[in-house]
């Protein structure tokens, strides 16, 4: 008898920590912030770089310049500054922006802001995003106007035409899908034809080049391709590309790749994006 109480309070004992993890529901704030900083990568564009890091103290305030056919824009303030950033805005316009790539003044922006891949949000992290962006603290920073040299169309991701729900990410393959698409893995994954991502004919092929602080770097294919893409690779060897910026023979690899936020990200998530990943057809 003695032994089976002593047993029982060993597994209440070990269970607890997980009871109370349960039971303390994470934040609205708490959730946008943990999107924010690591799969959504927001501060790998949008905080200014000067080698070898973004600049102490201007988190936020506007970062990357994209010089394209079609644009050359600068990744805007998004930083609660009145003047400079989005302290103007309401909650409703920083939503539509996320969804439709609409500004409130009406003019569309490039899409390299991934507002395609954006309209999978639930209803909840959309919330979380904005309330978590309402915290920052206000940074003042003009970056140059927009450059546009055609009109910008928009595009919708293919699988991310449609919110998902809280019941689809309990779903590890979902979970994973919808984490690489916000994380939009396949905007720089995806090459640019006549202007526009061809997701159609060559989803995760890589071949964009990308100039910064850096150098050059051009993305690489992810797809399942054992001889241009990923399908020699261990889950193992992927894990370490993504979070700390290593490729398969330990060589490092340039950004402008968010390998420091992905690395904060939870093993759950991780696990979740490769397998996502590796349902992507071979493209040689």
């Amino acid at each position: 008898m003695r032994n089976t109480t002593i047993a029982m309070a060993v597994a209440a004992a070990v269970a607890l920590p997980a009871i109370l993890q349960e039971a303390r529901a994470e934040t609205p704030v708490e959730r946008g912030s943990y999107l924010v900083n690591t799969i959504m990568t927001c501060a790998n564009c949008h905080s200014p770089k000067g080698p070898p890091a973004a600049v102490a103290g201007k988190d936020f305030s506007g970062g990357l310049t994209f010089d394209e056919p079609p644009f050359k824009v600068t990744a805007s303030n998004i930083t609660p500054d009145k003047e400079t950033g989005i302290g103007a805005w309401s909650d409703a316009d920083i939503k539509k922006l996320l969804l439709t790539g609409v500004r409130p003044n009406g003019v569309r922006v490039a899409e390299v802001m991934p507002t395609s891949f954006y309209p999978i949000l639930t209803p909840g992290d959309l919330n979380a995003i904005v309330a978590y962006l309402r915290t920052l603290k206000p940074v003042r920073n003009k970056v140059p106007d927009p450059i546009y040299k055609i009109a910008l169309p928009h595009h919708i991701v293919p699988g991310a035409e449609k919110a998902f729900t809280q019941a689809d990410l309990k779903d590890k393959l979902k979970r994973g899908r919808y984490l690489a698409t916000i994380g939009h893995c396949l905007e720089c994954h995806t090459p640019f034809v006549n202007g526009a991502h061809d997701f159609k004919n060559s989803l995760g092929k890589g071949g964009r080049e990308f100039p910064g602080p850096w150098g050059v770097s051009k993305s690489r294919n992810i797809t399942s391709s054992k001889t241009a893409g990923l399908g020699s690779w261990t889950d193992a060897e992927i894990k370490t590309a993504i979070t700390h910026g290593k490729d398969k023979d330990g060589k490092p690899l340039k950004g402008p790749m968010g390998y420091q936020y992905y690395a904060k990200m939870t093993d759950a998530d991780l696990d979740a994006v490769i397998a996502f990943v590796r349902t992507l057809p071979a493209i040689d």
